[in-house]
């Protein structure tokens, strides 16, 4: 079954500051294993799902080549990045990792990966809505990996 986790923060665990609006906002690193055998590409989305008006996006990540089984922090904000892989646009229409910024409480960030059975068509205006749609029907596994965070806890840290 296809797992997804980081080292610099644990399941249901708090997103270090590093990564967020209080501090340098870099995407952390994430890396999976397990990965279906008939995995063409992988997909990853991060969500805010614990906003007043609704989920808010944070990032979308796609056509990240079957071999891989890690990304590095701090992914640039390329639309086209080395490996083939391609961003979209978050909620707040820019290309690439928005970092945890929570007005007040404690936020749920969930990072959600899927391994698909195709590679999907470059679309420079890709967000989450029109990534969701291309996926259906060709998710074969996903997994998630859920990051708390609220600005109180950076407070500790800076």
């Amino acid at each position: 079954m296809l797992e997804l986790s980081s080292i610099a923060f644990e399941n249901q665990g708090r997103i270090p500051a590093l990564y967020t609006c209080r501090g340098k906002e870099i995407s952390p690193p994430l890396q999976w294993k397990n990965a279906p055998k008939a995995t063409k590409s992988f997909a990853l989305l991060m969500d805010d799902v614990d906003t007043p008006l609704g989920v808010l996006n944070h990032w979308v990540l796609y056509n990240i080549p079957s071999d891989r089984d890690q990304l590095p922090e701090d992914i640039p904000h390329d639309i086209h990045l080395a490996d083939t892989s391609v961003q979209g646009r978050n909620s707040m229409r820019r290309t690439g990792y928005m970092g945890p910024c929570p007005p007040w409480g404690v936020h749920r960030y969930v990072f959600s990966l899927y391994a698909l059975d195709m590679v999907l068509e470059i679309n420079p205006k890709m967000n989450k809505k029109k990534l969701v749609r291309a996926m259906q029907g060709h998710v074969i596994e996903q997994s998630q990996l859920i990051g708390l965070y609220s600005k109180q806890d950076s407070s500790s840290e800076l």
